[in-house]
């Protein structure tokens, strides 16, 4: 038997997960009260850093105290995480700020209810022997992306910086866990991927490893919902999530061990020891979170011909403020 290349092998293997998560859950589509005023909710998550609260109130069971019954599944991306929600499979989706930009501009019934962290610490992995000495340097090169995820948008943030875009490079779209190994190949001559995967870039290229920093770009992770999702239930949740940021912000360390434990093996202890601090939590929606979706929905209009409307008014509609004003009014600035 032909051994199946990687794309198709994830595809598959995102796809089995897709069927176990609708299967365990039910129709996600419906969250909201269940048997004796609970709230049984699923949740697609992806960023487990971004989205760390949300594994704290599941690994300690936070979630009870606030009457919701809540299932986490995880996906290897945001991407995949929205598509749970739009399709049915979650209620609730922990996703990255481009693919609800893209989502909303496709049309699609996508309910932004809050934003749960911010981060800015990007690295563009690339090799000693490939000439990529600065941003400017990528013209002509090869770079490996996962495209549709807010990866992507960091790497047009890299190139703008050095006034080039994406005509300028030859994209390759790459699952965040291939980018190392076609660095590795030679395949590629720089990637942007997931913080998650910088170490694997490192020990697969050894002495031929180089990065440079980016901090031009602050990646919000994104709590969604789906239509079926009625806001008493959104409201629980946000409450929860509120109770699991202030427990970790008592106990750091705790929390990032409860991370660890929460993911089985999806992210190192180092990992999470080093980059967990970089990560803003909060949750929150805020004018500075609209004045980002207008840009990047500006940004996914010209790179990829999207049809909806981009200005913060539309966008503005996105926003669901009344859950988190419910559950900590403090955290929205938005104005109405």
């Amino acid at each position: 038997m032909p051994r199946p290349r990687p794309r198709a092998a994830a595809a598959v293997l995102l796809a089995a997960a897709l069927s176990l998560f609708a299967t365990a859950c039910g129709s996600g589509g419906g969250d909201g009260a269940g048997t004796g005023g609970r709230h049984r909710v699923t949740i697609a998550g992806s960023d487990q850093l971004g989205g760390a609260p949300v594994y704290l109130a599941q690994e300690r069971g936070l979630w009870a105290a606030d009457g919701v019954d809540a299932t986490l599944t995880t996906l290897p991306t945001g991407r995949d995480a929205l598509n749970a929600v739009l399709g049915g499979q979650a209620g609730f989706g922990v996703v990255g700020d481009l693919p609800a930009v893209t989502a909303a501009l496709g049309g699609r019934d996508v309910r932004i209810v809050a934003e749960l962290s911010r981060f800015t610490d990007w690295r563009l992995l690339t090799r000693t022997d490939h000439g990529v000495t600065g941003f400017a340097a990528l013209k002509g090169h090869k770079v490996g992306v996962p495209q549709g995820t807010n990866v992507e948008y960091a790497l047009s943030r890299m190139l703008a910086s050095a006034q080039l875009t994406a005509a300028d490079v030859t994209v390759v779209n790459l699952a965040p866990n291939q980018v190392p190994a076609a660095l590795a190949r030679g395949d590629v001559d720089a990637g942007v991927t997931f913080p998650g995967f910088y170490e694997a870039a490192r020990t697969a290229l050894g002495e031929r490893y180089a990065e440079l920093p980016f901090t031009g770009y602050t990646a919000r992770t994104l709590l969604v919902a789906g239509p079926g999702a009625d806001d008493a239930a959104a409201t629980a949740v946000l409450r929860t999530v509120v109770r699991a940021r202030q427990a970790g912000e008592a106990d750091p360390a705790g929390a990032r061990k409860a991370v660890v434990a929460q993911v089985k093996g999806a992210l190192q202890p180092g990992y999470v020891e080093a980059f967990q601090p970089r990560y803003a939590y909060g949750p929150s929606l805020s004018p500075e979170l609209l004045a980002q979706l207008a840009e990047e929905a500006a940004w996914a209009k010209a790179a990829q011909a999207l049809a909806g409307p981009a200005d913060r008014q539309s966008l503005r509609t996105r926003l669901r403020p009344a859950p988190l004003r419910a559950a900590d009014p403090a955290a929205v600035t938005l104005t109405d």
